[in-house]
């Protein structure tokens, strides 16, 4: 499954607590893991991913496009937390114990809902995906939110579409972004989304809000039918963004930033399995390669916006790797950093 302020106003004030509470019944905690220094928070679904294939065999695999960044930077070894809505039955059970086990915590409160979200994938015989879906979407109400050692916070748009979360979420990101870059993986699912223009207009919002976006070619070809994804990308860049990533499936990648910086990264070739969480795989890698860099966090938001090709570049091909990766096995099953220190230079297929 897979919106800025100007650059130049980088805050500099010190960590908060955002007035948001967060939800009911009891939290699953690794509270025992060393979660010392920044961290990253993920604000969004998780789900299950009900997987049907043209053989007619059926998995299920936990999902949900930011669950699976979460997962991603865990595996890749960064402190992360989900602040998400998952039920106490046997699927809310499979999808904590996924994430926990990678070392994402989860928010205190995200085990409230009644039944975990389902979204029911089904593949064509290339294995790209197609999805249907079973939703439950709230932010916890009963635990505030401490952003004091958060890094940068990232989302997508269901989270901040689907009531009775949306408005939450779309506050959460604003009184974020005083301390913390802002990432966002439009993540675009029709079905979900309602009044398409309503969306479009809500997707802008948010990308005026981010300081780095990243979206697929197919998510632009349904918010801008007919305009080249470059130009979606500079006009992005334009409006806030540091960043702007467009992904492109096995065409690899290319990048705009508001300094004027354009470059291209091409696609490791694998052998697909499916692309269930390529994208957010990707999103993963964008977020550890800017933390490596030095570029997260709101007092480098101007040095994000002036990052160079030097920089990016061995950002974004580390990015196409993971993503590499991951359409090379089932289900959205990003790689751990040691997966990414093959010497050969071709991605791991095992």
């Amino acid at each position: 499954m897979s919106g800025a302020d100007p650059a130049t106003r980088a805050g500099t004030s010190a960590g908060t607590t955002t007035g948001l509470a967060t939800g009911t019944g009891t939290s699953t905690d690794v509270g025992a893991r060393d979660r010392t220094g920044p961290r990253a928070l993920v604000v969004g679904e998780a789900l299950v991913d009900v997987v049907r294939r043209t053989d007619g065999t059926v998995d299920e695999h936990p999902g949900g496009s930011p669950a699976n960044v979460a997962l991603g930077l865990a595996r890749l070894g960064r402190p992360v937390e989900l602040l998400t809505w998952v039920g106490t039955d046997d699927r809310g059970r499979a999808v904590r114990e996924h994430l926990e086990s990678a070392g994402v915590r989860l928010s205190p409160g995200s085990d409230g809902a009644r039944a975990t979200s389902v979204a029911t994938a089904t593949l064509d015989g290339d294995g790209a995906a197609t999805y249907t879906f079973d939703l439950d979407w709230q932010v916890p109400s009963d635990h505030a939110v401490d952003l004091g050692d958060v890094v940068a916070v990232h989302s997508s748009t269901i989270g901040a579409a689907l009531e009775p979360g949306g408005t939450d979420v779309l506050r959460l990101l604003a009184e974020a972004r005083v301390d913390a870059t802002i990432t966002y993986d439009p993540n675009i699912r029709p079905d979900l989304l309602g009044d398409p223009q309503a969306a479009r207009d809500l997707v802008e919002r948010l990308v005026v809000l981010a300081d780095v976006v990243k979206v697929s070619d197919e998510d632009l070809a349904w918010l801008a039918p007919g305009v080249e994804p470059r130009d979606v990308a500079l006009r992005w860049a334009s409006r806030g963004p540091a960043l702007v990533v467009v992904t492109r499936g096995g065409e690899g990648a290319l990048a705009v930033t508001a300094g004027g910086v354009e470059l291209t990264v091409t696609a490791p070739r694998v052998q697909v399995a499916d692309t269930v969480g390529a994208g957010d795989s990707f999103m993963s890698g964008l977020l550890d390669g800017l933390w490596s860099a030095g570029l997260l966090g709101a007092s480098h938001r101007i040095a994000l916006g002036g990052a160079g090709s030097e920089v990016l570049g061995p950002v974004l091909e580390r990015c196409a790797r993971i993503a590499a990766i991951t359409v090379s096995r089932p289900g959205a099953n990003p790689p751990r950093a040691d997966e990414l220190d093959d010497d050969t230079g071709d991605p791991v297929t095992a």
